[in-house]
This record gives structure tokens, sequence and C-alpha cells, in this order.
């Protein structure tokens, strides 16, 4: 399943990204704050980076049951990036998942200029 996600800048697109990712499995919603995220990633490139961040949400969801919520970027500029959050336990009741998410790919990982902004595209393995 192709994610296309646009910001005005390569920081904004946290936020949006983890809102896509989440619609790619579901209908999902945060119950109880269960601790401040604080997430790093190093190496790579900007696209990389942001494949780790969403591979990330992927693990915490499957093992934790929790989702990240109001997602910001702290620092992004291509060697790290910094997000800073609240882990949420995903409210089951409430919450409806639709597919399964088995992986964030390289396939087709892309951050590039667009008029007024950035646009990501992600494929996730579903």
């Amino acid at each position: 399943m192709g994610l296309r996600i646009w910001a005005p800048s390569p920081a904004q697109l946290i936020p949006p990204a983890a809102e896509a990712f989440y619609a790619a499995i579901g209908n999902l919603h945060g119950g109880p704050v269960s601790e401040m995220a604080n997430l790093e990633f190093q190496g790579g490139d900007a696209e990389t980076l942001l494949r780790d961040y969403l591979t990330r949400l992927l693990v915490e969801f499957e093992r934790n049951r929790r989702i990240l919520t109001q997602p910001a970027a702290v620092q992004f500029d291509g060697q790290v990036l910094r997000v800073a959050g609240e882990w949420a336990v995903l409210d089951e009741a409430a919450s409806e998942c639709l597919r399964e998410v088995k992986a964030v790919t390289y396939h087709e990982l892309s951050i590039r200029e667009v008029a007024g902004g950035v646009e990501a595209r992600v494929i996730v393995d579903i």
C-alpha cells in the first residue's frame, strides 16, 4: 500500500506521516497516555530516517499496542531525526483494525521537493 504525505517542510512531515501510517492499519484511537516519547534516529539519509521512524511506530503498535500521539520533529536534518510525542495505549474498543501492516519498505521510498513544500512516498507491506 502506498502512502503519499505532503508538508511545507521535511520536519512537518512527521505528524502526517504517523497519521498516514496509522490510517493504513485502520481507524485507531489512543486511550490513556502511558509515557512521553523521545525518539532519535541517526545516519543514512532523510528517507531512511523517515522509514526508521515509521518502523518504530509499527514495532510499538505490534508489541505494546501503543500509538504515538502529538508527534513533532524536534530535529530533522537528513542526518538526525528527533521526535517528541506521547505514547498512548490503543483504545481497542474504539479502534477498528482493518489490515495488518507487516513492514515499512524501502521500495520507492522518497522525499522530494514539490511546489510549496515536500512530498514523501512510502510503501508499506500489508
